[in-house]
C-alpha cells in the first residue's frame, strides 16, 4: 500500500503480519444427560465447580447452588423462576455473573425488565467446560435446595429424567423441522434474488424523505442471505490475505496514534475483529465491534486470545438494531466497501451509525473514496465472452449474449489492455455524504490514448484515510496497482467503438440500487447514442 507522508511523498510499505485463532470448543447441548447427572451426583471426584461468586470449589451442581444459597443468600433455582429464563436465558445468566464477576448482592438488585445478561454475547461460555452450562432447565427446576436430600425418590427422579429426556427429543425435533424450512426460504429468496430483474423507475429515497436508505428497512428474512456468507470462513481468509486492504488500514492507524489515542472507536462489521484489534493496539480507549454474522462468535475468541477483552466488546446484530453501550463515538471504522464500491450497500449502514453515534468532531475511516472509469480494448476477451455463444459444441444458444452483455463482471484486468486515461466520475467524503447522493447521475470524458476498438468499460475505486493524519494512507484497486480482492468491474460493450488516440469518448453513466435488492446496484452506461444496462449482483 502506499502511505503519503505530511509532505506528501509517498513511501512504499511491505511488512506483512499474521495471526492466528486459537480454537475454543462451541457450547453445545449433550445427548448423554442422564450420564452427565449420575456423574455428577454418584461420583464427585469426576467434576469440581468454582462458586459463582466466591473461589469456593464444589463438587456438584446441587452442592453448588446450596453453597450460594446458605453462604451467598441466592437461590439460583428460584431466581431463574422468578425471571422466568428458558435455557438460553439460564446460559446468558450464569455466563453474565461469571464473566461480570457479579456479586450476590448486585444480583438482587438488579431490574427484572430489562436485565443486563439479555445479550447474545453472552451465549459464550465464561468458563469453559462449565458444569453449571451443562444442566437443563427442567433439571434446574426440579432441584429442591431447600433439603439435605435432594433425591429421596430414585426411581422417580429416574423416570422424570426419561420424561425430559423425551421432551427435549421433541424440541430438538421441531427445531430441525422448523432449521428446513427456513433454509427452503432462504433458498427461495436467493433463487429470487439471482432471477430478479428489476423494472422499477426513478431515482432512490428522495432527498430528506429519509435517513435510514432501504439497506436499513429490510426485514430480516430479505437480509439474511447476506450476513448468512459473511458468516463462512473463507471469505474472511480472503480478505485479510488481500495484503493491500489489510495492511493499508494497519498503516493508516498504527502510523496515525494520536488519532485513536484514548479515543472510543466503533467498528461496522466487524468481521474477525482485524480493524478492532489494529484500533486497539493503536491506543483507543474502548472498541465496540458490531457484526450480524454468525463469524462474531469466533471473533469473541480472537480477542481473548489477543488479551484484548477489556478494551473490545463484540456485539452481535444489524448496526440499525443493535444498542450500544456507549451514547457517542470519536471514531468508526470500517471495511464496508463492495465491488465498484458501492456494491452490497454497506456503506448505507455506515451512514446510519455515523448520523446516530459520531460525536461532534468524530471522524470515519475511510473518509475519501473515488470511483473511476476507464476505456479497455480486448478484443480476445470480446470474442471468448460473445462469440462463443455463436457455436456451443454445434449448437447455436446466441440469445445467451443478451445475458451475458446484462451482467458486469469481476476480473483482474491487464495494465496492457487500458486504451484510455482513467476519470473520476464520483468522490465520497464518508464524513459528509448523504444515504441519497450514493445514487447518481453523472457525464465523463475518457481521453483515448490508443488507436483501436473500445470493447468494455472498466470500473475501479481509489480509497483514502486523509482527516486529521500526519501519515495519509491511501490504496487503489486499479489494473495499473497490485491485486486486491475487489480486482475490477467489467462492463462489456455489445458493440465495440472505433476510437483513435487523442479522441474524447464521451458517455453518461447513472448508478442506482435496485429497488427489489438494494444491495445490488443497476448501472446504465451510455456511449455514442447507445445505452448499455448492467446489473451487478
Amino acid at each position: 500500500m502506499n502511505v503519503l507522508t505530511e509532505g506528501g511523498i509517498m513511501a512504499q510499505y511491505t511488512e506483512g503480519s499474521a495471526s492466528a485463532a486459537d480454537e475454543v470448543p462451541d457450547l453445545s447441548d449433550s445427548d448423554d444427560d442422564d450420564d452427565q447427572w449420575q456423574c455428577m451426583d454418584e461420583d464427585p471426584n469426576n467434576v469440581t465447580i468454582t462458586c459463582l461468586f466466591c473461589d469456593r470449589l464444589l463438587y456438584s451442581v446441587q452442592e453448588t447452588f446450596l453453597h450460594c444459597q446458605s453462604n451467598h443468600h441466592v437461590d439460583i433455582p428460584s431466581y431463574v423462576k422468578r425471571h422466568k429464563l428458558d435455557d438460553y436465558g439460564y446460559i446468558k445468566l450464569i455466563n453474565y455473573i461469571r464473566s461480570a464477576k457479579c456479586s450476590a448482592d448486585v444480583l438482587l438488585s438488579l431490574p427484572e425488565d430489562s436485565p443486563p445478561w439479555d445479550n447474545d454475547g453472552y451465549m459464550r461460555p465464561a468458563l469453559q467446560d462449565d458444569p453449571l452450562l451443562q444442566i437443563d432447565i427442567e433439571e434446574l427446576y426440579g432441584l429442591d435446595v431447600d433439603t439435605e436430600d435432594p433425591d429421596p425418590n430414585p426411581a422417580a427422579a429416574l423416570l422424570h429424567r426419561a420424561q425430559c429426556a423425551e421432551e427435549r427429543a421433541g424440541r430438538t425435533e421441531e427445531a430441525l423441522t422448523r432449521a428446513l424450512e427456513d433454509l427452503h426460504r432462504l433458498k427461495v429468496l436467493v433463487q429470487s434474488l439471482v432471477l430478479n430483474v428489476d423494472s422499477g423507475r426513478g431515482p432512490g429515497v428522495a432527498p430528506g424523505s429519509s435517513s435510514t436508505g432501504p439497506v436499513a428497512e429490510l426485514r430480516e428474512d430479505e437480509d439474511e442471505a447476506y450476513f448468512i456468507s459473511y458468516g463462512h470462513y473463507g471469505i474472511h481468509e480472503e480478505m485479510l490475505k488481500d495484503r493491500v486492504r489489510t495492511e493499508s488500514y494497519r498503516d493508516f492507524m498504527y502510523f496515525n496514534p494520536d488519532v485513536f489515542r484514548d479515543k472510543v472507536v466503533l467498528d461496522v462489521g466487524c468481521g474477525t475483529g482485524i480493524l478492532s484489534m489494529f484500533a486497539a493496539r493503536s491506543g483507543a480507549r474502548k472498541v465496540i465491534g458490531v457484526d450480524q454474522s454468525e463469524i462474531i462468535y469466533q471473533t469473541m475468541d480472537i480477542v481473548r486470545s489477543n488479551n484484548l477483552e477489556d478494551t473490545i466488546t463484540l456485539i452481535k446484530g444489524r448496526i440499525e438494531e443493535v444498542h450500544l453501550p456507549v451514547e457517542k463515538v470519536d471514531i468508526i471504522i470500517s471495511e464496508w466497501m463492495g465491488y465498484f464500491l458501492l456494491f452490497e450497500s454497506m456503506l448505507d449502514s455506515v451512514l446510519y451509525a455515523r448520523d446516530l453515534y459520531l460525536a461532534e468532531g468524530g471522524s470515519v475511516y475511510p473518509d475519501r473514496c473515488t470511483i473511476n472509469l476507464v476505456a479497455v480494448g480486448d478484443p480476445q476477451m470480446h470474442r471468448e465472452r460473445l462469440a462463443f455463444w455463436d457455436d456451443v459444441y454445434g449448437f447455436q444458444m446466441a440469445c445467451m449474449k443478451k445475458a451475458v452483455l446484462l451482467e458486469a463482471s469481476v476480473e483482474m484486468l491487464k495494465a496492457e489492455v487500458l486504451i484510455s486515461e482513467p476519470a473520476v466520475i464520483q468522490t465520497i467524503d464518508c464524513n459528509t455524504v448523504s444515504i441519497s447522493e450514493l445514487e447518481f447521475t453523472t457525464d465523463f470524458s475518457l481521453k483515448i490514448t490508443d488507436s483501436t476498438q473500445c470493447t468494455a468499460i472498466a470500473g475501479y475505486f481509489d480509497i483514502l484515510f486523509d482527516k486529521n493524519c500526519s501519515n495519509k494512507v491511501m490504496f487503489s484497486t486499479g489494473p495499473h496497482c497490485a491485486k486486491t480482492h475487489w480486482k475490477q468491474t467489467v462492463f462489456l460493450l455489445e458493440k465495440p467503438i472505433h476510437v483513435q488516440s487523442g479522441e474524447e469518448l464521451q458517455g453518461n453513466i447513472t448508478v442506482r440500487k435496485k429497488r427489489k435488492d438494494p444491495r445490488a446496484l443497476l448501472i446504465t452506461i451510455s456511449l455514442n447514442n447507445m445505452k448499455h444496462i448492467y446489473s451487478l449482483q
